[in-house]
């Protein structure tokens, strides 16, 4: 994986959200350790999500389970539950304790927002992401049942389409990403899209 490291964090209780507010803000991102410590990272090439009225690339089948609604589909209810099943359920992950603690305080901030699927009541699927001006970094989204993270992108891509986000950054390109139409490019590209992302201001609405 073409991760750059940047440094560690030697006390990571010393960490705010205001700290990976900045760390995104000029294009990297906290990871964390096996040891309890804080890492950074860039990662190139940087993916991203275009992001306009056809930007999203939904297949037939897709748009064929969107028209169904097999699961409920909410916004910012249930934060907590969302980041601790990507953590559980990724097996080996960067989504430690400190790392756990910290977009809770950024979602309590109002910088972290979360989109999740029901069943019956039940959490089956689910994705987070930090919300900054006109910028949103997706971090992680994890799935129990079939397609229903994919239904939480469509609603993320609604919201940040129409709050007049600029720029939807994935950082590495993924399979569910990529049937979805992501883009790679360079840190050279990457950088003038976040820094005019960044002098617009967008409100998350749901």
């Amino acid at each position: 994986m073409p991760y750059n490291y940047l440094g560690t964090t030697f006390e990571p209780d010393s960490l705010s959200y205001k700290d990976v507010i900045h760390a995104y803000s000029n294009g990297y991102f906290p990871l964390g350790d096996d040891d309890g410590l804080v890492s950074w990272f860039d990662h190139t090439p940087r993916a991203v999500v275009p992001l306009s009225e056809n930007g999203l690339n939904i297949s037939r089948s897709m748009k064929q389970v969107i028209s169904k609604q097999p699961y409920e589909v909410r916004v910012d209810t249930d934060f907590y539950s969302v980041i601790n099943s990507c953590a559980e359920l990724h097996g080996d992950t960067w989504i430690s304790r400190v790392i756990v603690n910290l977009y809770l305080e950024l979602f309590n901030k109002g910088f972290a927002h979360c989109v999740e699927a029901y069943s019956d009541g039940k959490l089956v699927g689910g994705l987070y992401g930090v919300a900054y001006r006109s910028a949103f970094f997706g971090e992680s989204m994890f799935h129990v049942k079939d397609n229903a993270s994919k239904l939480c992108v469509v609603k993320l891509y609604e919201i940040l389409l129409k709050s007049k986000y600029k720029l939807f950054d994935i950082q590495m390109k993924t399979p569910v990403f990529e049937s979805f139409g992501c883009l790679e490019i360079s840190k050279e590209e990457y950088m003038p899209l976040l820094k005019n992302a960044l002098t617009k201001n967008a409100e998350f609405k749901v």
